[in-house]
Formats: structure tokens, sequence, C-alpha cells
């Protein structure tokens, strides 16, 4: 599957994306994906907006992205998160592994992390704070993240 997803992008996977894909089958089964919406995945986290690709979905989101086409999206950028109608989120360089975040109409940043490892660092940090009630718009109730 991953093989048939570089192929079709035109890409070869980062290591550390394809370990990720590899551990983390994050794809909606076929009969729950809505054709309507640009991306789909399993909601609420990383936070109330967004959420982890699959390859299907990063695939999907690739060749389809709002900033194709106007210089603002390059090829070897692979979303990895996304809200549902692909118009912001976070992508791995396949060039050279870090992380950016693209905003539709927001000026696109890269090398926000130096790789997918620090950005799941940075998750993990994050969930300690709201673990510890030291984050500002989440909390734990009943074993669940709450968004405020």
């Amino acid at each position: 599957m991953l093989a048939g997803a570089e192929e079709r992008m035109g890409i070869s996977l980062p290591q550390d994306l394809r370990a990720w894909l590899l551990q983390n089958n994050l794809d909606l089964p076929e009969e729950d994906v809505d054709d309507e919406v640009a991306c789909c995945g399993f909601a609420g986290f990383p936070d109330e907006g967004s959420f982890f690709l699959g390859i299907r979905a990063m695939e999907k989101l690739h060749a389809n992205h709002p900033l194709s086409g106007g210089g603002e999206w390059r090829e070897e950028w692979i979303p990895f998160l996304s809200d549902q109608d692909g118009w912001m989120g976070q992508f791995i360089d396949a060039t050279d592994g870090r992380i950016g975040r693209w905003v539709v109409g927001e000026p696109t940043i890269t090398g926000e992390y130096a790789s997918l490892a620090h950005y799941f660092d940075s998750v993990a940090e994050m969930l300690t704070r709201i673990g510890a009630g030291d984050h500002p718009v989440c909390s734990v109730a009943e074993g669940r993240l709450v968004w405020s």
C-alpha cells in the first residue's frame, strides 16, 4: 500500500513517516469515508479541529492540495495532519524530513520542527501539560480530552 502511494505521488516517503504509517493504520474504513470532504480521519487529536491522516488521505490531499498550482505548495511536501477541508495542517518535507505548517491565506511555515520525532515530542509535551491541568484550552474529563 505504501509503495503504491509513493508511486502515485511520485515521491518516496521519509523513513520516519513510513515507520509511523506502518505502526498506525489511520485510514478510515472505506464505508466511513466521505467523498464530500477533502480529508477524513479520526478527529479530535492532536487538537479539536484536525487529525492525523492515513496514507489514503495523505495521497488524496497531496494530489488535490488547495495551495497546488499557485506556487505556494511544493510536490515534496507530504501532508500528515489536516483539518477536514484541507485548508490547514502540517506536512513533512520529503527532501530533508523537516516539518512545516500551512494555512490557506497565510504564509507557509517550513522547518517548524527538525523532524517527525521532534514534532511528536511536542505532542507528548502537550499531553503532559493537559494531564497536569496546565493547558489553556484542553482538559481531561472521564478519560477523554475535552477542548474548550
